[in-house]
Parts: structure tokens; C-alpha cells; sequence
């Protein structure tokens, strides 16, 4: 009996080896080989061309766009999301759990089909259409429309982290300010910010990785067209279809640059997060 347990104990320890090997092989053909392609490609023929690649106009407008897209969707993310976390955490009232479903919503919608719900809302013959048209207002095709993509598929990220955080923190310091003679701005800004200010960080970075990198709803709205409204994955998309590879694979490594970037502060904060709860 004994020996059959061993023979059982022996068996069993080839499970987690089996396990940890199949995902290693996973990741290295989904995502590390894939991403060292990118690298060499950009890179095969030296950097003198990769850094050529980098100066040029379209690049330079794209990667503009990019950012500025970013800049003005984290800002009205972390406002909202703030807003948001505040008002589901703290109060209790019916369809509250509607509200978060569609704070949810851009996670399970596609971003093409995001993008195609915004055309039909300001498009030409979109609901709002005639009458922007009557404003000259142009809201698809051009930045503006670029801009509510981009907020949209970015949105739930900072009120997703906050939430938590809020209803873990409880209203019992706040309810101490307050009858201390704290107003509700002087409670934000010295009890509550200070308490949720790792889990906002950490949803501002992943707003900003999100709207920089976000294809499918901005493709939709923007038209794709060069030196106007196309964003930097759009770049990418449009040089490699017109066979110009090697800028293709430039801009691409910017974006996977930006990727290890937010994977680098998200391990900080996380550690960060772990060091304050074991205070």
C-alpha cells in the first residue's frame, strides 16, 4: 500500500511540470515570439532606418494624434470614473447594479461595433446628424469623433479600480471630518484621495495604455486618413498594407515600448497596493 502511494506521489509531481510547460509554450508562441518578430523586423537592417522611420511626417502626425487622444481621455475618464465610484460606492439605490453593468459595457462590446454606434448617433444620417450639420459641426471623420472612441473603449477603468477601493475604505473617517467641520471638498481632498490614490493611479495607466493603443472603434470614426485622423495603430495597419513594413514594424515597436512601459508601473503600484495593506 505504501509503495502504491509513492508510485501515486511520484505521478502526481509530473502534473504541475506538464502544466507549467504547456504555458510557457502558449505564451511563447501567442505572445514572446510575435513580439520578438516585431523587434527584429524593426531592427534587422540597423537602427539608422528604424530611427528614419521615426522622423517621418505621417509617423510624426500619428504620433501626435495618439497622444493628444490620450491626454484628453484620461482627464475626462478619471473625472468620470471618480464620480462614478463615488456615487455606486456610497450610496445604495435601485439599478445600481444596471449602472455598473453598463460602466462594464465596453469590455464585452466589440470596439468595432462601439465605433459603429457612435456613426449612427453623428454620421450624416445619424440621429444628431442633420443637426450638427446645420451647426457645421463634424463630428465623424474628424478628431472630435476620434476623441469619443477613444473615451468610450477607455472608459470603465478607473471607476472599476476605484469601487473596490472605496467600499473596502468605508465612510468612517469621512463621517470624522465631516464633524470636525471638513467640508466635502476639504474630505476629498485629505481622506478620500489619499486612500483610493494607488488604485486611481492604476486606472489612470490603464486608461492611457488603452487609448493609445485602441484600434477597431477609432478605425471606424476616423476614416483612416493619413496626416489627418490616423492615430499611431492606425499607422501601423495603413504602412503595412501599402507594403512599407519596416515602418510598420517601427511604429509598432513604439507601441509594444508603451506596452512594457504600463506592465512596469503596473507591477509598482500593485507592489505599492501589497506594502499598504500589510501596514
Amino acid at each position: 500500500m505504501t509503495v502504491d502511494k509513492v508510485k501515486q506521489g511520484k505521478k502526481q509531481s509530473w502534473v504541475p511540470t506538464i502544466l507549467i510547460g504547456v504555458a510557457i509554450s502558449y505564451l511563447f508562441l501567442v505572445q514572446y515570439i510575435p513580439a520578438i518578430n516585431v523587434f527584429f523586423e524593426a531592427f534587422k537592417k540597423g537602427s539608422g532606418p528604424f530611427l528614419s522611420n521615426l522622423t517621418k511626417p505621417e509617423f510624426l502626425h500619428a504620433a501626435w494624434l495618439t497622444l493628444l487622444l490620450a491626454v484628453i481621455a484620461i482627464p475626462l475618464n478619471a473625472v468620470f470614473g471618480l464620480c462614478a465610484a463615488w456615487a455606486i460606492a456610497r450610496h445604495k439605490f435601485p439599478g445600481r447594479a444596471i449602472v455598473l453593468s453598463i460602466i462594464d459595457l465596453p469590455f464585452s462590446i466589440s470596439p468595432v461595433v462601439a465605433g459603429l454606434m457612435i456613426v449612427l448617433l453623428y454620421g450624416k444620417q445619424g440621429w444628431f446628424g442633420p443637426w450638427l450639420a446645420a451647426l457645421d459641426i463634424k463630428i465623424i471623420f474628424a478628431f472630435p469623433g476620434m476623441v469619443m472612441a477613444t473615451a468610450f473603449v477607455s472608459m470603465p477603468f478607473v471607476a472599476r479600480e476605484v469601487i473596490p477601493i472605496l467600499e473596502e475604505f468605508g465612510k468612517d473617517q469621512e463621517e470624522a471630518a465631516r464633524t470636525l467641520g471638513a467640508n466635502d471638498w476639504q474630505i476629498f481632498w485629505r481622506v478620500t484621495l489619499p486612500s483610493i490614490r494607488w488604485g486611481l493611479l492604476y486606472g489612470l495607466i490603464l486608461t492611457n495604455a488603452r487609448a493609445m493603443g485602441e484600434f477597431g472603434a477609432v478605425s471606424v470614426v476616423s476614416g483612416n486618413i493619413a496626416n489627418t485622423t490616423q492615430s499611431l495603430p492606425l499607422f501601423v495597419e495603413d504602412a503595412y498594407k501599402q507594403y512599407e513594413t519596416e515602418a510598420a514594424f517601427s511604429a509598432a515597436v513604439i507601441l509594444a515600448l508603451l506596452a512594457v512601459v504600463t506592465l512596469i508601473l503596473k507591477e509598482i503600484i500593485e507592489r505599492k497596493t501589497r506594502i499598504k495593506e500589510v501596514e
